[in-house]
């Protein structure tokens, strides 16, 4: 048995997996308001109620909106301030009694859809997560690639390469930088760039229906969303050469990103032989979670493997 707990800004949500990825169990909570302690106290208490309920011992894992700093063991760069500066996987463990694996929601994201998702099997994942941000997450072999300090990656916070010169300075991104491809990419960015464009206010996805359905203005917001995006890609592609790329997030269900966008990475990239595989995600919302349950498999991924 693998538990899973995802923790959001909003909500909490565990879930229990069975060997074989099925959902033995699957609960959502609030996510306190009142402080980090109620937030452990939250969680702790949805693991003991699992635990009632399941067969036998579980392992615990939990997706972050944040990551664990590998020098000082604390929680950083989390969008849910009150994590920033505590050490969550250790006051959990101490809370349930049992060890926990802790990792960012974006790599939890990347392991879920290799494990048994849209990129099962594949040697290197790299998952995108393009909706309010742009974030990702690196899975090789079947593990998490987190890095020297705890940042792989975190490809949103690169500039845009390739800048036109309409496109210098760039937007100031909420990092405190200029100019980085999530200021430029993510679901906000894409409404801003159509409104100044039209005056008209649409989703990500209503302004890709849009252009789908032959508005003229829509069209050219999507073309030059798609560049923007191909060119921040084929960056990965030049590093990481992935098997698969797999994208979650609200711009996920956006359908032209999986016909646009291939072929334009290709053109941007350093000589690939084919275009990259770039698929949607098959577990959406719950990739996070089932990713987080996941982390423990990894061992034994890295066992069947040699490792």
């Amino acid at each position: 048995m693998r538990i899973g707990i995802d923790l959001g800004g909003t909500k909490i949500e565990i879930v229990a997996l069975g060997d074989n990825g099925a959902v033995i169990l699957r609960e959502r909570a609030p996510t306190p308001k009142t402080g980090y302690d109620d937030t452990i106290r939250a969680m702790r208490d949805l693991v003991v109620a699992a635990r009632t309920r399941l067969p036998g011992n579980a392992s615990v894992g939990v997706a972050i909106p944040g990551t664990i700093s590998a020098r000082t063991g604390l929680v950083k760069n989390a969008n849910s301030t009150n994590l920033i500066g505590h050490p969550l996987d250790k006051d959990l463990a101490a809370a349930i009694g049992q060890p926990v694996r802790v990792a960012n929601d974006a790599n939890c994201f990347a392991l879920s859809e290799a494990a048994d998702g849209a990129a099962a099997g594949a040697e290197i994942v790299f998952g995108i997560i393009a909706g309010t941000g742009v974030g990702g997450g690196v899975c090789v072999g079947g593990r998490v690639l987190t890095g020297a300090h705890a940042i792989a990656g975190e490809w949103g916070h690169n500039p845009l390469p390739s800048p036109r010169p309409d496109e210098l300075p760039g937007p100031v991104c909420y990092c405190g930088k200029i100019g980085c491809i999530e200021s430029w990419c993510c679901g906000p960015a894409l409404m801003a760039q159509f409104e100044r464009r039209t005056g008209r206010k649409l989703s990500g996805t209503e302004i890709a229906e849009a252009a789908a359905a032959g508005d003229a203005d829509a069209g050219a917001t999507m073309e030059l969303f798609f560049d923007r995006f191909a060119r921040a890609i084929a960056t990965l592609v030049n590093i990481l050469d992935p098997d698969a790329i797999v994208f979650g997030g609200g711009l996920s269900k956006i359908e032209a990103l999986y016909t646009e966008l291939p072929a334009r990475v290709e053109h941007y990239a350093f000589t690939p032989e084919s275009p990259t595989r770039i698929v949607r995600n098959m577990h959406g919302d719950s990739s996070g979670v089932r990713g987080a349950a996941w982390l423990w498999r990894e061992d034994e991924t890295a066992l069947s493997l040699g490792g």
